[in-house]
Parts: C-alpha cells; sequence; structure tokens
C-alpha cells in the first residue's frame, strides 16, 4: 500500500537556542516573493543592495562583502581555503569548540597550523595572542569571536593593529556575533570576517556573509584561475604568470565568487535565490531597527534572563568578564539529566534550548536570545516553564522568583527611560 505524505504543517515553537533561531515573519514573506533569473537586472539590482548592506552591519568600506551559499562554515572554508597554501602558518587561539572547527578546516588545506588553548568558558588576553604571533610568525590568524558552545566572547580592539604591524592576516568568525553584538571591522583592522544567516540575523540557515579588505584581496587574486569553460583567452593568459597555486576548492574559490557578485557577473553557480530575498529583508530590517538599538535590545533580554535564572536559584557557567550577550550558559543542577529538561521543555511547553559539546556536554543548558527570539515574551515564557519544569524534576529552585525579577529588570529599565 502506498504511503500518503501529508501536508507539511510544522509544529510551532519558541526557539532559544544559540541558533538556529526563530525566522523573523517578514523574510519568511519575502522568500516567498517570485523567482527571477539570476542575471535578470531585477536580481543584480538585489545583490548590490545586499553587499551595501552588509558593508553598514559589518561596519566597514571595504569593497567585498557578499554571502557565500551555504551554512555559516562555507563562508569560513571559502575565507581560509582561498587565502591558505600548503605550509603556510596559522594560528588558531582555542577557546572552545568552533576554534578546533578552524584548526580542522586549516589543517585541511595544508597549513602549517599552531594552536594555544585556554579553559573553556574563558578567552584569551589579547596581550598573550600577540605575544604569539610574534613568536612564531603565522601568515594567518584564525580566531572566533562570539564562541556559542561556552557562551564567551573574545576582545579584539587591539589583535587587529598588531596584525598588520607583523603583516599578518586576521581572519574572524562572527557567525554568532554579527547583528547582535558590535563589530567594527575596519576600526578594528579585521581584514576577513565571515557571520551566519541563521543566528541573531533571525534568516534560515543557508548563506554565509562575508567580507575581506585589499590586503586578503591581493592574496586571492595571486591564486586566480577560472574554471575551464567559462574562462577567457585573458584568464588563461594571466593564469601563466602567477607564481601561487591555485585554490584547492572550485565551488569555495573567492576570486571567481568575487568575479561572479562583481559586474563581469561571472556564471561560477546558480545564485540561491529565495535565500538571497530573505537575507536582503533581514539585513533591511536590521538597519531600520539600527545597530546600536539592536546591540541593546540583546543586552537588555540577556539582563533580564541573567536576572530570572540566578533569582530562580541557579548557577551560571564561565567567566562573567567575557560574557557573550546572545548566549546564557547555565550549570545543571547535580544529579539532573540534562536532556530530561530540554526533552520537557519541548513536549510539553514547545521550547527548545541547547545543550553543549564535549567535555560540557550534559553539565551546561544554553540558552541563546538572539534576532527575533530576543524578546520579552520569550524570556519571560522561557523563564517560567524552565521553573516549572525543574520543579518536576525535584529541583529546589526559588518558587516564584524567576519571573519577579526578570519583570523587575524590564520594569527599571522602563522607569529610565521614562526619567531620561
Amino acid at each position: 500500500m502506498a504511503y500518503t505524505y501529508t501536508e507539511l504543517n510544522t509544529p510551532l515553537r519558541t526557539i532559544m537556542t544559540p541558533g538556529p533561531v526563530e525566522v523573523d515573519p517578514r523574510v519568511l514573506r519575502a522568500m516567498s516573493t517570485p523567482i527571477v533569473g539570476q542575471f535578470d537586472p531585477a536580481f543584480t539590482s538585489i545583490m548590490n543592495e545586499v553587499m551595501d548592506m552588509l558593508r553598514q552591519i559589518f561596519q566597514t568600506n571595504n569593497q567585498w562583502a557578499f554571502p557565500v551559499d551555504g551554512t555559516s562554515r562555507s563562508g569560513i572554508e571559502a575565507l581560509l581555503c582561498s587565502i591558505i597554501e600548503p605550509g603556510d602558518k596559522v594560528l588558531v587561539p582555542i577557546f572552545g569548540r568552533f576554534g578546533h572547527l578552524l584548526t580542522e578546516i586549516c589543517e585541511r588545506y595544508g597549513a602549517d597550523v599552531h594552536t594555544m588553548e585556554c579553559s573553556w568558558g574563558e578567552v584569551f588576553d589579547e596581550e598573550e595572542i600577540i605575544k604569539e604571533v610574534k613568536r612564531i610568525s603565522p601568515k594567518i590568524i584564525a580566531i572566533v569571536h562570539g564562541e556559542t558552545s561556552t557562551g564567551r566572547m573574545q576582545p579584539l580592539q587591539k589583535l587587529g593593529a598588531s596584525c598588520r604591524e607583523e603583516d599578518v592576516l586576521l581572519v574572524v568568525d562572527a557567525v554568532a556575533t554579527i547583528a547582535g553584538t558590535d563589530i567594527r571591522v575596519d576600526e578594528w583592522m579585521i581584514d576577513g570576517i565571515v557571520g551566519g544567516t541563521q543566528k541573531c540575523l533571525s534568516v534560515p540557515s543557508g548563506m554565509s556573509p562575508l567580507t575581506y579588505n585589499d590586503r586578503i584581496e591581493k592574496v586571492i587574486q595571486a591564486r586566480k584561475k577560472v574554471e575551464r569553460g567559462i574562462s577567457t583567452k585573458k584568464d588563461i593568459s594571466e593564469e601563466r604568470t602567477r607564481d601561487h597555486p591555485p585554490v584547492r576548492s572550485n565551488y569555495f574559490d573567492i576570486s571567481m565568487l568575487q568575479d561572479y557578485w562583481s559586474s563581469r557577473r561571472l556564471n561560477h553557480h546558480t545564485e540561491a535565490t529565495s535565500m538571497l530575498y530573505a537575507l536582503r529583508e533581514g539585513l533591511r530590517i536590521v538597519l531600520e531597527e539600527g545597530l546600536e538599538a539592536r546591540f541593546t535590545r540583546h543586552k537588555e533580554h540577556e539582563h533580564a534572563l541573567v536576572t530570572g535564572i540566578e533569582a530562580m536559584g541557579l548557577s551560571l557557567y564561565g567567566d562573567p568578564a567575557c560574557k557573550l550577550p546572545t548566549v546564557t550558559c547555565v550549570k545543571v543542577p547535580e544529579g539532573i539529566k540534562a536532556d530530561s529538561v530540554r526533552h520537557m521543555l519541548l513536549e510539553e511547553f514547545g521550547i527548545e534550548i541547547a545543550s553543549s559539546f564535549g567535555p560540557l556536554s550534559g553539565k551546561i543548558w544554553r540558552i541563546g536570545t538572539m534576532g527575533y527570539s530576543c524578546r520579552k515574551e520569550n524570556v519571560l515564557f522561557t523563564l517560567g516553564a524552565l521553573e516549572a519544569v525543574l520543579i518536576r524534576h525535584d529541583v529546589d529552585v526559588h518558587k516564584g522568583e524567576a519571573l519577579q525579577h526578570a519583570l523587575n529588570a524590564y520594569q527599571s529599565k522602563q522607569k529610565n527611560m521614562i526619567t531620561q
């Protein structure tokens, strides 16, 4: 007997993970916009708008700012594989899971990877990294800005200037922080930076916005090779003059992606049309709100969440001095199965929070307050539901305190706004 497939009808969830998060309804509506051809002037105009808005969100004057089609790590891999030649020294400071990911990507492209590590839940003093740079003289530093596995944020304000002095390229993974916390690409002298769509931008996973400066472009252009079948006589002639090996990946070759996003419109791939519609609307929403207002909103809801969690009698994980504003890590009470609590939150309340990885698996919960999910009703709902579930698990919480303290935090903010 043939199986009958029903119409798609996913359950409504309150998604309070560090990604993916709830997609803004305006973005979902934009995704239903009719498809046009990838070289239709109507579409190339959208591409140009996206580049312009990305420059504003990355706070840069870089010429190149565009998305790579794929999840967040596609952008990370594209940028790294386009500048790493076999044997190049790369320094990766690791303070969580995604530092290990950077290491893995660099190793696979033949880099001579040097790592430095600190305890999970902490970050590096920038001077430590600068000292290591001077010791090993790498070509590249690849570093995470917001580490969602531990809920920590690495300071970067000093590192870029030192990298310029030492002629080192600074590449930053800002997947968890772009459009949620302040990132000043030009002021901090970041050479290349990669974001994600599924976190603070509140766009579905499937694109990875990046930007890079002329220092990165110089390296990329020295390796440029246009694939056979679309290369011109001029392309072939110029390739013969280069003494650097071509980028090993075809799909992730930034030099060809750059030509696709330039006025040349090189036919490298077929753009993910509906995803670009989604990204355009997501970026428009961010700029409409304003960067400073958006960063402030994320901090305000983080404060209310943290206030409620601590009032409940739970403990936070990690060094508070370097807490990532968009992710709050909560220690699992002694004797409690972390996944049992998560399962009940999902089944009884439709709320999803996250576990963690590696040494923190089963030891912390991670609650995201990102983008469209970062709303007062979501924070209060999550606190109330978490308290109810913990009571069902026989955890001795301070009943009723979480919501009251969170409400006080919100009301205190409102009073301050009135008096100003």
